[in-house]
Formats: structure tokens, sequence, C-alpha cells
């Protein structure tokens, strides 16, 4: 099962045809695709499902729903990737807890 997962928005660029940004999600960064709301801006809060941001939340509803996430198991909570400091680049690589699996690149407990 694949969740959609909220993040902030901290950057975006046009590579081609598409529109990238880089959304933090706890501490880890992602590259994902705008192309669904072309009209995201940095500093907003998206969700992300299989590297696609699908809608823009505020960010109470983005603070909520990664909190619902978290108590019902389905978001490790606190995860940290490892990102350098004072740095605005992404992670690129997974998380690194085994007791993660992936879905697009967004770290999410599996179910028992």
């Amino acid at each position: 099962m694949c969740l959609a997962v909220p993040g902030k928005l901290l950057s975006v660029e046009e590579i081609g045809d598409n529109r990238l940004g880089v959304v933090d999600l706890g501490g880890s960064r992602r590259q994902v695709f705008l192309d669904f709301i072309p009209e995201a801006q940095v500093g907003e809060y998206v969700l992300v499902h299989a590297g696609f941001a699908i809608s823009r939340l505020d960010e109470e509803e983005a603070r909520e729903t990664r909190e619902l996430l978290e108590r019902i198991g389905m978001l490790e909570a606190g995860v940290q990737a490892q990102v350098a400091q004072d740095s605005d680049e992404y992670d690129g690589a997974g998380v690194g807890s085994h007791s993660l699996r992936f879905c697009g690149g967004w770290p999410v407990q599996a179910m028992p």
C-alpha cells in the first residue's frame, strides 16, 4: 500500500518540460514532480504520492495529516535522513532505516 504524504516545498526549478521541487518531510528531502500542481510555490505544503505532488495543503492540514499517519503507525515519527547541515540539497537516496519501506521514495512504515 502506498500513501500520499504531506511535505513543505523548499525549492522549485524547471528541467526541460517538467517542473520539479524539493520537498521536506520531517528532515528527509525529496525531489518531486510539480506538474500536477503548477501553481505550487516555495513555502507551501503539498501532498506527495509516488514522487508527484498531487495537491496543496495549508500548514495545519499538513501537520494534522502527518500526526495522524504517525499515530496509526503508517509513518515513522521523527525519521531523519542524512542531509548536509545548512544545505538545501535533497538527500536523493532512501532514509536508511530497516523498519521502513518506500513508496515513491517516501519512507512509510509497513503495516503489520
